[in-house]
């Protein structure tokens, strides 16, 4: 179908456009001014009608004639007369019923009025749009008052809508007016647009229309792209020289049914009698590669209308493409090489993130052998044999040596050759490769039937070192390798080598970091009675860290139980742990104080830290390492004799102790600044243990974790405590599977140890008159109980150790003077006096009287030392049990050494 405007001239076609837009906005215009005036003509009608209702309503009179017997005799002369005289349709007045007293229709006089009465019996003017007997209203009602203000009656005036309709319709003539000159200034307009456009085209005519077209016919054959019409009927109306060049097409083409046209390759027939619409389609015809767009041509895109269909050569294109394609991808494969090989410091998941990368973006099969000493972080040589470590295919069990398969390839396989030189080697075709058949003939031949055909064997080269060999395996695609694609095999395993080569380096350093914390932790307790212990170490999975605890039994048959904590993780802390370590071992031989313990670790930790930041250290990491980042440490000692516990900490958290009852609390002590701080003194605190109590030591790592507050964790840990009767093996367990994270961040150790309670009859004192003749006496004493203790092998020794320690504490100490004997894993014998002055040890010439006495005790005990008190020292002595390993055979000891005695 045409067009309603076709066929006509630009002129006319400019008039009915003008035409319509006239009456469009001529119509427009009426409809608003309609509108405009209805709404202020029935603005009007109210405004009348209220101000006609209250006239009346406060006319003189009304309310006189209202109190008349027949008020309907006098109002409905006056109602009528208002009515015609306001120009209003209808007056009516009415009681506070509503009953009327007067209406233009005299048989409504008497009824009920028509409308709402309750706003204007509440002393209020009411308009509003009603039905009425006269029609569709516009009534207002207002209220009658008397003097009083009360509502006495009720006036009603108002205006029908067909008087108002009356007013809007003698607007009616100026519209019309009003479309008529428009279309008089459209017609003129559009002679004017006419003559304008003749004299524009300059009275162009058939000849010249022809020549143009000539124009447009020479520029469609000299262009260099192809151009095909067809009709309707999938005719050839139109091909130009570059169509009929790339297709092949005769001279005589144009006319020909598609299907008919000679030369015409198939496919782009098809895609001509289709019709559709194609856009950068690429079709090969021959030997070329052309790029088609096809678009119907026909008004509204039919199907069976004229097709406009363009072409263009892009074989060279194409080649170019392909190359560029090519090149894309193997960049895109080196940079995703980068980002997903070397994301963990472990050799073997390195390995297979290798294999993962490169199948089947670059290879079909690939498999990854290091040098043995590699998997343990260890240096590669020239003559260490291969273990697979990976394998990663496109297809499973492919008939290679199987993962963790140690190899010793031969010197003539590409393998070998590889792994000596450092220069990848390149196997285009396996069959004709004896050299690698000669290492597995059975298994090379499985290869090569499975229908593995290439092999690039490229090697793990950082840093100078071989670290092993990567096979890429080709099998799906018939081209074997290349010289390009053995260069992308250098780049992808070059790649891989350093990220290799970091892991292994990781894995030295870790394996050294547990080696050296295994080798400074306490592999075994020592033997003591003070308490029952089970303790618990789990170190981080980032690696190896600084936490330790330790057990150590002190003089009188005490018990040091320590916890400590160095920040960090790997050789620096584990190192430091060990030194921290062994100078608590030492600071406790000493026997001093926790809170004396406490502040020479923190001096020693400062010494530490100054040592390292005077090194000079010439790298980031190594400053990294230069200070100690912090350290903490918790020190208890516990007395199984007066079950007295003192403790003091240094930044570590506080411990807990669980009664025999199940009650589990956090023990309260001052929190003392982390070590290394310097400067800052550290307090003790000191409580009563009752037998069987529990105390439990750990580090931040048991409680701490990212998704949960520390005050939760030690709320968490004490309920896990909170159980009467478990040893100390089953509180460890439970406070395991409550409390210890499922990945910890930090290293976690745990001591449980329940107290122990040396009693009464295992304990015997003597206070010591000052004077020597006592000595005898508390010698004979001692005798009797260690006779009772049934200790008589010990008598002897003790009766010597007891009156050289006796003797001395009268003669070079002060009151008071005390001893005490300890039966607990051998004899201890103390003696307690008031002076600080400390003993010591000398060897005496054969003609001194004295300097014998200290000599002769360290001879005759296992052990000896001096301890300090608040109120002065202890001298004391540890003689083994006499089944004890290294104790004497004899009753009376070797004293060949004193010739004098």
């Amino acid at each position: 179908m045409r067009s309603p405007l076709g066929g006509r001239s630009v002129a006319r076609q400019v008039f009915v456009l003008q035409l319509a837009i006239v009456v469009l906005l001529v119509g427009g215009a009426l409809l608003a001014l309609v509108l405009q005036s209805r709404h202020d003509v029935e603005r009007e009608a109210r405004n009348r009608s209220v101000a006609v209702a209250q006239t009346f309503a406060h006319s003189l009179g009304l309310q006189a004639a209202l109190r008349a017997p027949d008020p309907t005799a006098i109002l409905q002369p006056l109602a009528e007369k208002t009515r015609k005289d306001a120009g209003v349709d209808f007056i009516v007045v009415m009681d506070t019923e509503g009953i009327r007293y007067t209406h233009p229709w005299p048989d409504r006089i008497g009824q009920r009025f028509v409308g709402t009465i309750g706003p204007s019996l509440a002393g209020r003017t009411y308009t509003e749009s009603a039905h009425g007997p006269l029609g569709e209203e516009i009534q207002a009602v207002v209220p009658v008052t008397a003097v009083d203000g009360k509502v006495v009656a009720l006036v009603s005036a108002g205006l029908t809508v067909g008087s108002m309709a009356s007013l809007v319709n003698r607007q009616f003539p100026v519209f019309l007016l009003a479309t008529v000159s428009g279309l008089a200034v459209a017609t003129a307009g559009a002679a004017l647009i006419s003559r304008r456009l003749r004299r524009q085209t300059h009275g162009l005519g058939p000849q010249e229309m022809t020549r143009m077209y000539e124009h447009h016919d020479a520029v469609l054959h000299s262009v260099r792209e192809g151009v095909l019409i067809t009709d309707g009927e999938h005719r050839l109306v139109l091909a130009n020289d570059e169509a009929k060049r790339l297709l092949g097409l005769p001279e005589d083409a144009d006319g020909h049914h598609i299907a008919d046209v000679p030369g015409l390759d198939r496919r782009m027939a098809d895609l001509m009698l289709s019709g559709r619409t194609a856009t950068d389609e690429v079709l090969e015809t021959g030997d070329r590669l052309l790029v088609v767009n096809q678009r119907p041509t026909s008004p509204g895109g039919r199907a069976d209308g004229s097709v406009a269909v363009t072409i263009r050569d892009s074989t060279e294109m194409q080649v170019l493409n392909g190359r560029a394609e090519s090149a894309r991808k193997r960049l895109k494969l080196l940079y995703d090489a980068g980002g997903e090989i070397g994301t963990t410091l472990d050799v073997v998941r390195t390995a297979e993130e290798l294999a993962a990368v490169v199948v089947p973006r670059f290879a079909d099969f690939v498999t990854v052998d290091l040098a043995d000493p590699v998997l343990d972080g260890g240096e590669p040589g020239p003559e260490d044999d291969m273990r697979r470590t990976a394998v990663g295919g496109i297809r499973p069990s492919p008939p290679f040596y199987p993962r963790g398969r140690l190899i010793d390839f031969l010197p003539s396989t590409p393998q070998a050759r590889g792994y000596g030189s450092g220069e990848a080697e390149l196997v285009p075709d396996l069959t004709a490769a004896p050299g690698w058949h000669a290492q597995d003939p059975p298994r090379a031949a499985a290869i090569v039937e499975y229908g593995i055909h290439s092999l690039i064997a490229a090697p793990l080269t950082a840093r100078g070192a071989v670290l092993g060999v990567v096979n890429f395996w080709r099998s799906e695609e018939p081209a074997p390798f290349d010289e390009d694609d053995r260069s992308l095999a250098v780049e992808l395993v070059a790649r891989a080598a350093v990220s290799m080569d970091n892991a292994r380096r990781y894995t030295r350093e870790h394996t050294l970091a547990v080696t050296l914390q295994h080798s400074l932790l306490p592999r075994a307790l020592p033997e003591q009675s003070a308490v029952d212990v089970a303790h618990f170490y789990l170190p981080a999975q980032s690696g190896v860290g600084g936490d330790w605890f330790d057990v150590i039994p002190l003089s009188g048959s005490r018990v040091a139980l320590v916890v400590g904590d160095v920040v960090g993780h790997g050789l620096h802390a584990a190192a430091t742990m060990g030194r921290l370590r062994t100078a608590v071992h030492n600071f406790a031989s000493l026997d001093l104080p926790p809170d004396e313990i406490l502040a020479r670790l923190d001096d020693l930790v400062e010494r530490i830290d100054h040592e390292r930041d005077g090194s000079g250290a010439d790298g980031d990491g190594d400053r990294s390492q230069a200070a100690m980042l912090g350290a903490t440490c918790l020190y208890a000692v516990y007395d199984p004799v007066s079950r007295r516990c003192t403790m003091a900490r240094a930044g570590h958290l506080p411990p807990l102790v669980v009664a025999p009852d199940g009650t589990a609390e956090i023990v309260e002590l001052p929190a003392g600044p982390p070590l290394g701080l310097g400067g800052m003194p550290f307090d003790s605190a000191e409580l009563t243990l009752a037998e069987g109590s529990q105390l439990v030591l750990y580090t931040d790592g048991l409680i701490e974790r990212r998704s949960r507050d520390i005050g939760d964790g030690l709320e968490l840990l004490r309920t896990a405590l909170g159980h009467p009767g478990r040893e100390p093996e089953e509180s460890c367990r439970a406070v395991l599977d409550t409390v210890l994270p499922d990945k910890p961040d930090d290293d976690v150790a745990l001591l449980v140890a329940r107290t122990r309670t040396l009693g009464p009859d295992r304990v015997a004192e003597w206070e010591v008159p000052d004077e020597l003749s006592a000595v005898g006496e508390i010698r004979n004493d001692a005798v009797r109980r260690l006779e009772a203790w049934g200790l008589p092998e010990l008598v002897f020794p003790a009766e010597l150790i007891l009156s050289e320690l006796i003797t001395n504490a009268l003669r070079y100490g002060s009151a008071p003077v005390r001893v005490r004997l300890l039966n607990d894993q051998g004899l201890t014998c103390e003696v307690w006096d008031g002076s600080s002055t400390a003993p010591h040890l000398r060897y005496a010439a054969t003609t001194d009287e004295g300097g014998r006495g200290l000599f002769l005790v360290a001879r005759m005990s296992s052990r000896w030392g001096t301890r300090y008190t608040r109120e002065g020292k202890v001298i004391w002595a540890l003689l083994a049990p006499p089944d004890a390993e290294g104790a004497a055979d004899d009753a009376e000891p070797d004293l060949s050494a004193f010739p004098d005695l």
